[in-house]
Order: structure tokens, then sequence, then C-alpha cells
């Protein structure tokens, strides 16, 4: 999609978020911000203890919400950190704290400077939320802030296996103007 200056690439990657070389990653954080199990307990492994110290001051993080730190060990210079909705069937608004996790988190780290950043699959781990409808709401979330808010931006929709990957390739052929 471009209109004038304003360039969005979205791309498709498979493999350990951690280690992709871009300005910032996303991690599907849990709201104490202090480490987990999946894409979190990876991130968290990655970057070093360093990193759940300048957590532990960030004072956790809600639902929808995203807050930023440094990536220390990790090759990104930042991490946005994101607390993704639990999944209860879709009746409790989760798309909407979905599309918010990834348009807030994308915002914050236009505010830094950041033009490359990575995605990993919010929610779509422990959390449950479906990742064919997870895919979906990513896209048209990212597409639509792009759209509201004219940025230039390289994004990564980063997949651990290659079912991830497939799913993110269908959300990203669904959208005609990409």
């Amino acid at each position: 999609m471009k209109s004038s200056n304003i360039t969005l690439v979205l791309r498709v990657w498979q493999g350990d978020i951690t280690t992709l070389p871009v300005d910032a990653i996303v991690n599907a954080a849990n709201p104490s911000l202090l480490g987990g199990g999946g894409v979190d307990g990876a991130i968290h492994r990655s970057a070093g203890p360093e990193l759940k110290t300048y957590c532990a001051g960030l004072g956790g993080c809600e639902t929808g919400q995203a807050k930023l730190s440094p990536g220390f060990a990790l090759p990104s210079q930042y991490v946005v950190h994101t607390v993704g909705p639990v999944w209860h069937g879709g009746g409790q608004q989760e798309a909407l704290a979905l599309a918010a996790c990834y348009r807030n988190s994308l915002l914050l780290a236009d505010a830094e400077g950041v033009v490359s950043l990575a995605f990993p699959a919010i929610s779509c781990g422990v959390y449950g939320y479906p990742a064919r409808e997870a895919a979906q709401v990513a896209v048209n979330s990212l597409c639509q802030a792009f759209e509201d808010c004219h940025l230039s931006k390289q994004i990564w929709l980063v997949g651990y296996d290659q079912h991830q990957c497939t799913l993110w390739q269908e959300a990203l052929a669904a959208r005609p103007s990409l």
C-alpha cells in the first residue's frame, strides 16, 4: 500500500522472533511484564536478566495496552510489551482488545522512531485465541493504523512454525490493497 511517501510493508517470517534484526520486537506479555512462557519467556531469556529488572519498574500493563523497554542483549533496540486478551469464545470483545494490542504497539514504536517492527501471534498460545481469527484481526488492525496515522513502516509477522506463517499469508492475501 503506497500513498505519496507513506509505505507499509508487511512480510511473513518463520523463525525465532528473538533473532530477527529489526528496530523493535513485540512481546506477547502477561500483565506483570516479568516473563512467562512462550514468546514472553523466550524474549526474557534472550534479552537477559536486565529486561526483568527494567520491566519490574514499568508497573505492569493492562490488556490491549503497550509499554516499551530496551532490548538489552537482543538484536533489536527495543521490546514493545503488550498484553493480549484471553479467549473466552469471542463474546467478551476479545477482537477489540487484540486489535488494540497491535495498534497501540505500533503507535508506541512509532513514537520512538522505530521503522522495522516484528510481531508474534499475540494471544494465540496459552491465552487460547484461535490463530486464524487472530491473524485476520492483526492484519486488519495494522492496515487500519497505517491508513489512519499515515505511518511508514516495515512490519514482520513472525510465525515460529509453518502453520502460523501460512495463517499470516492467508490474512495478508485477504487484504486486496496489499
